[in-house]
């Protein structure tokens, strides 16, 4: 598919050489270039550390290419076209010297200017400062940093001031990779266009909801960085909270950036603090130990490489999060995530509160309460859970459970569905902000966490153990069966 909104940039990329950029950027910026959504005169400087030549990184890159394009959308001399574009430089991000020739690559054209840090946050303000000094940023830069965004919430602040010395709040782009995810964005489609669902969106109809990410890799060689992290920093203060708002939030006044996100910060701060004494009843975490991923045996994690014997990080957190606010009063969300479970899943359930009054077989009363279930990964898409009649003369007014299903993949089998980086990109280069995070949004969501984890580190008890390809410690079922509910795949 070829669009002819063309917006014309320079994209500085530092940390080029890294995993995300090679994974995931540049891929992406490869699709967005066979899609047309490049313009001819747009140029992209690889920055890292690695002493190397041009003609050296393309060949890397075009590697990179071949290994995490899928093979039906990958074009050799398209991808050596596009890599054309591509220039580098090699810089030690400290050396404010160095930044001089990254001003005279930007001076040749002066197009639009993206800075993507796909580094360590702690180098953020490093460079946004040397950026400066060398003249290289103006007001209308844009500048992309990955989340998390620190380590906790006194961190948060010492990264965003940082940037806030040098970019305005309307220049940051705080990049969250599950906002791009086209199930995400539909999230607020499906509520706010439909008002099947948007009249039923509240605690008069909704009995609990339900997110689940599930991931079933270890740790993948980044001891060192999960190690400190733990599952709550690495994935419930970034992307499940997030995902929480998109569920919670009131209709915004209209789709403006600032709209969406002054109804997510409201979210936020409506969340129920875990206090001490709901910390047994409310917050699981565990850590896995050897076990089976299909079929296959795995260590566990205090046996994975390089690995600290003695951690008592979690690899697993189950929580139950209340929203005191009207429409979700008695409503809980029950979230969890891990890794080494048996698939790789992202899904949110919402399930309806059944019919006030059951007309039919009472043995199967259990069936009456309707789901959607909302499917971010692997195969996107949504489905609504409806009880109809049995069919056959012998049946009576037997009830059946199906599905009303919408799988992306099939129902719009003529588009390609983009990755979440092509469409996070592509807003950054038009401007748009709404699928970004704002720095009020970050500290929120630190300050829910932060007291999750001081409870933790007070209560000094070790995480709960769980078998690699199980779902989690015994616990994590406990938690919800206390409520007279299940996980949905233990329905």
């Amino acid at each position: 598919m070829v669009n002819n909104t063309h917006t014309r940039c320079d994209l500085m990329l530092f940390g080029a050489l890294g995993d995300l950029a090679q994974r995931k950027l540049f891929p992406a910026l490869y699709q967005l270039d066979q899609a047309g959504l490049l313009d001819a005169d747009s140029r992209i400087l690889a920055v890292a550390r690695n002493p190397m030549d041009a003609p050296a990184v393309r060949d890397q890159l075009l590697g990179k290419l071949r290994e995490h394009v899928k093979p039906h959308e990958f074009d050799e001399s398209a991808a050596t076209r596009f890599l054309e574009r591509v220039d580098y430089y090699c810089l030690d991000f400290g050396d404010p010297a160095g930044y001089d020739a990254l001003r005279e690559w930007h001076d040749r054209a002066r197009s639009q200017l993206i800075v993507y840090m796909a580094t360590p946050p702690s180098l953020y303000g490093v460079i946004a400062r040397n950026l400066k000094a060398a003249s290289c940023c103006d007001e209308q830069t844009r500048v992309v940093v990955e989340k998390p965004i620190g380590h906790d919430l006194d961190t948060s602040k010492v990264i965003n001031d940082e940037l806030g010395e040098v970019y305005n709040e309307n220049q940051l782009f705080r990049i969250d990779h599950y906002l791009g995810k086209e199930t995400v964005q539909n999230l607020i489609a499906l509520r706010f266009a439909n008002n099947l669902f948007a009249s039923q969106w509240n605690q008069d109809h909704i009995s609990h909801v339900e997110i689940t990410v599930a991931e079933s890799v270890g740790i993948e060689g980044r001891w060192g960085y999960f190690d400190k992290a733990g599952q709550i920093r690495d994935m419930v203060q970034n992307h499940l909270l997030q995902l929480l708002c998109l569920i919670a939030m009131d209709p915004p006044a209209d789709l403006s950036a600032d709209s969406i996100r002054d109804e997510k910060v409201k979210v936020l701060k409506a969340l129920r603090k875990i206090t001490p004494e709901l910390m047994e009843t409310h917050v699981v975490r565990g850590q896995y130990t050897a076990g089976t991923i299909q079929g296959k045996p795995v260590p566990g994690y205090l046996e994975e490489e390089d690995a600290n014997r003695s951690s008592r990080t979690e690899t697993f957190v189950a929580l139950k999060a209340e929203i005191e606010n009207w429409r979700w009063s008695g409503v809980p969300f029950y979230i969890r995530t891990g890794k080494r479970l048996p698939e790789k899943l992202s899904q949110i359930i919402i399930h309806f509160k059944p019919a006030p009054h059951y007309i039919f077989d009472p043995d199967q009363k259990h069936l009456a309460n309707n789901k959607l279930i909302i499917r971010l990964q692997p195969d996107e898409g949504m489905s609504l859970n409806i009880l109809t009649k049995d069919q056959g003369l012998d049946k009576g007014m037997r009830l059946r459970q199906g599905p009303l299903e919408l799988t992306f993949s099939e129902t719009f089998e003529a588009e390609r569905i983009p990755d979440a980086y092509e469409r996070l990109l592509w807003e950054v280069m038009k401007g748009n902000q709404y699928l970004f995070v704002r720095r009020d949004e970050v500290e929120y969501a630190w300050r829910w966490v932060d007291q999750v984890i001081g409870n933790w580190q007070d209560a000094g008890n070790p995480p709960k153990r769980y078998a690699a390809g199980s779902w989690g410690p015994v616990a994590s079922i406990a938690m919800i069966t206390r409520d007279g509910r299940s996980w949905y795949e233990d329905a």
